[in-house]
């Protein structure tokens, strides 16, 4: 039977609770075993160590392992962790999606936020807001475009409509307001649409295009950095929304909070993303 591999996160997090709570909800699509991975000995809830954060680390190393090796491992969900213990303990990357594609070496992946209401791709993930204008580049918004339009017609099983925000405020107003819609935007949508033509419109302006794509007129959201793209989803599908790595050879998908250590160990953590998160994975599986 095909087997989906859940990872419990940092320990001292609410990982385990919410772990426990979907498996036990009578919510998971049949046909699939379920393969826990972590362990939680001496982890004080609430409490985050370098203890916590190799017990977190150990479990993600375990999770690529068998998705190489074992056949019947054929997607990853994993808790939330605490980036900065992590890296504390010699975690060398930004998050679990830059971890995950290095360890299967793609060059070619990006972050996708998937809710109840709003799909939303990243054309940059985890750098800084300083730095997104320098690190946008046509080549990225293409690659971005590529994968979160792959993913929405397996999802979707039909050709996608997908939105593609603008930078800058009012997308530029024709650039008065910065340059990179006109200079590096635009183009990458043309070349998009040159290799599937109609599926991509924009730069749309910021501040209106999540709206529309709320109320379906939109199957997926390309967005240019980072809170640009988590922002409305989180405020519309926080309960639902679901990080998705794209690009793996096998699907990888996480809930799309935190570690919530202040109500670790309180009983009250809500199981609702986490139960998204090993649905799609089984879907996408």
């Amino acid at each position: 039977m095909p087997r989906v591999l859940i990872t419990l996160g940092d320990p001292a997090g609410i990982g385990p609770e919410v772990v426990a709570k979907a498996l036990a909800s009578g919510l998971l699509p049949a046909g699939f075993d379920f393969q826990v991975l972590g362990e939680t000995t001496g982890a004080t809830p609430g409490q985050p160590d370098e203890r916590s954060a190799r017990q977190a680390l150990a479990a993600l190393e375990m999770s690529v392992e068998l998705l190489k090796s074992d056949a019947d491992a054929v997607a990853v969900v994993t808790a939330p962790v605490s980036k900065a213990s992590l890296q504390g303990a010699g975690f060398a990357f930004p998050g679990q999606t830059e971890f995950f594609a290095d360890r299967f070496g793609c060059v070619d992946f990006t972050m996708c936020l998937s809710g109840a209401t709003l799909n939303v791709g990243l054309a940059t993930i985890h750098i800084p807001l300083a730095n997104v204008s320098s690190s946008l580049t046509q080549e990225a918004i293409i690659r971005s475009g590529r994968l979160l339009a792959d993913f929405a017609r397996r999802r979707f099983r039909r050709e996608p409509r997908i939105a593609v925000v603008g930078l800058n405020p009012h997308a530029g107003e024709q650039g008065r307001f910065g340059d990179e819609e006109e200079r590096v935007i635009a183009p990458a949508i043309a070349s998009l649409n040159r290799e599937q033509p109609g599926v991509f419109s924009g730069p749309h302006v910021p501040d209106a295009i999540f709206r529309r794509a709320a109320a379906g007129e939109f199957d997926a959201v390309l967005a240019m950095y980072h809170d640009q793209g988590l922002i409305p989803l989180k405020l519309l599908d926080f309960d639902t929304g679901v990080n998705v790595t794209l690009g793996l050879p096998k699907p990888r998908t996480s809930p799309d909070h935190g570690t919530a250590f202040d109500i670790a160990g309180k009983g009250i953590a809500r199981p609702d993303s986490m139960i998204h998160a090993i649905r799609l994975a089984c879907e996408l599986a």
